[in-house]
C-alpha cells in the first residue's frame, strides 16, 4: 500500500500529537525556581532595570516593585516608559517607581543618565543591564560606534562603570548582563566594534554583541573581588518580546507563530535574572553563566578565556575614556 507524506500531515492524530508536544513544551519550559515562592523582601534597595517599558524587563522591574525596591526604569522612549510606570505601579501598589530616560546607543545619553542617578541617589543594590536589540540596519553612531555594539554593550559597559563606585559604597551589590544561548553562534572581533568585517545575517551582530557581554561580565566581576559586588550574566530563554521587531514581517511571523506554542513568555523569560539579582542561592556567586532554568552552565569556551577578558576592558575603557 502506497502512501504520501500528505496522508501523514492531514490526519487527525497528527493535529492531535502537535498540540500535546506544545503543550508539554508550555509545561517543560518553565525552570524550578519561582519567583513568587522566593521570600526575600527589597525594602530599603535601589535596584536599574534597563530597557523596562517592555519585555522582560517590565517584569523584572514588577517583580522588584512587589519586593518593597526603589525602581528606576531606565527607558529610551518617555511615552512608552511612562505607560510601564504606570502599570508597575499600579499592579505592585508600590509608588517608589521612577522613570529615568536613557539610550545605551548614546554615550552622551549614558553619561547624562548616570551622572543625574550619581546626583539623585544615596545607594543602588541592583543594576539589571537588559536593554537590548537585535536585527538593527547597519549604521555607525556619533560616537563612531557600531549601533548593535553600542546598544548591547559599550553602552552598558560605560554605564556599569560610571555607577561602579555607588555599587560598591552600597555593598552588597549585584550587576545581572542579560546575555543569550546565541552567544555560542557569536565570534570575537574588536573590529567589530566600528563596524568592520561584519556581516549582517540575521541575528549574526546581535549574537557577537551577547558573547562580548558574558566575556565583559566575567573580566568585571573578577576586577570586583573582595567589594561585596557580583556580577553574572544569564540567558533568558527564547522569548516572545519585541526583540525581533526591526526583522520583516515574514521573520516577525514565523517568530510568533512558532513562539506562540513554544517560547517563553515575558513573565517567564525574567526569571532566571531575578534569580540572579534576589535569590538567596546566588547571594555571594559571581562572575558565572546562569541558563534560562536558573542552573549554572558553562558558556562558549572565548567566555572563560581571562586573557580575553582583559583585552575587553582595555579595549571598551579606550572606547569610552573620551567622556
Amino acid at each position: 500500500m502506497s502512501w504520501e507524506w500528505s496522508d501523514i500531515y492531514s490526519h487527525p492524530l497528527w493535529a492531535i500529537s502537535t498540540v500535546i508536544l506544545a503543550i508539554t513544551v508550555r509545561v517543560q519550559r518553565k525552570g524550578s525556581w519561582d519567583p513568587r515562592a522566593c521570600p526575600v523582601r527589597l525594602n530599603g534597595k535601589t535596584a536599574i532595570v534597563t530597557g523596562a517599558n517592555t519585555g522582560i524587563g517590565k517584569f523584572i522591574a514588577l517583580d522588584f516593585a512587589r519586593r518593597g525596591a526603589r525602581v528606576i526604569l531606565a527607558c529610551r522612549s518617555e511615552a512608552r516608559g511612562t505607560s510601564a510606570l504606570k502599570e508597575i505601579i499600579e499592579l505592585s501598589g508600590n509608588e517608589n517607581v521612577h522613570l529615568r530616560l536613557v539610550d545605551t546607543s548614546s554615550l552622551d545619553s549614558v553619561q547624562k543618565f548616570a551622572t543625574q542617578i550619581l546626583e539623585e541617589e544615596k545607594e543602588l543594590h541592583i543594576l539589571v543591564n537588559n536593554a537590548g536589540a537585535s536585527g538593527l540596519p547597519k549604521g555607525i553612531t556619533a560616537d563612531g560606534l557600531e549601533i548593535t555594539f553600542a546598544t548591547n554593550h559599550i553602552g552598558p559597559f560605560l554605564l556599569t562603570s560610571l555607577l561602579l563606585d555607588l555599587l560598591t559604597k552600597s555593598a552588597p551589590a549585584r550587576i545581572v548582563n542579560v546575555s543569550s544561548l546565541n552567544h555560542w553562534r557569536g565570534k570575537v572581533d574588536f573590529s567589530h566594534f566600528k563596524g568592520e568585517n561584519l556581516t549582517y545575517v540575521m541575528d549574526s551582530v546581535y549574537n557577537h554583541t551577547k558573547l562580548h557581554n558574558i566575556i565583559w561580565t566575567n573580566e568585571l566581576a573578577r576586577r570586583l573581588q573582595g567589594t561585596g559586588v557580583t556580577a553574572n550574566s544569564l540567558h533568558p530563554g527564547v522569548v516572545m518580546t519585541e526583540v525581533m521587531r526591526n526583522y520583516n514581517f515574514i521573520v516577525r511571523f514565523l517568530f510568533n507563530l512558532v513562539g506562540f506554542f513554544f517560547f517563553k513568555s515575558s513573565k517567564e523569560g525574567a526569571v532566571s535574572t531575578i534569580y540572579c539579582a534576589v535569590s538567596e542561592e546566588t547571594e555571594g556567586i559571581t562572575g558565572k553563566y546562569f541558563d534560562s532554568d536558573c542552573s549554572l552552565v558553562l558558556p562558549a569556551p572565548p567566555a572563560r578565556d581571562p586573557a580575553l577578558g582583559v583585552k575587553e576592558f582595555e579595549i571598551c575603557e579606550r572606547l569610552t575614556s573620551k567622556l
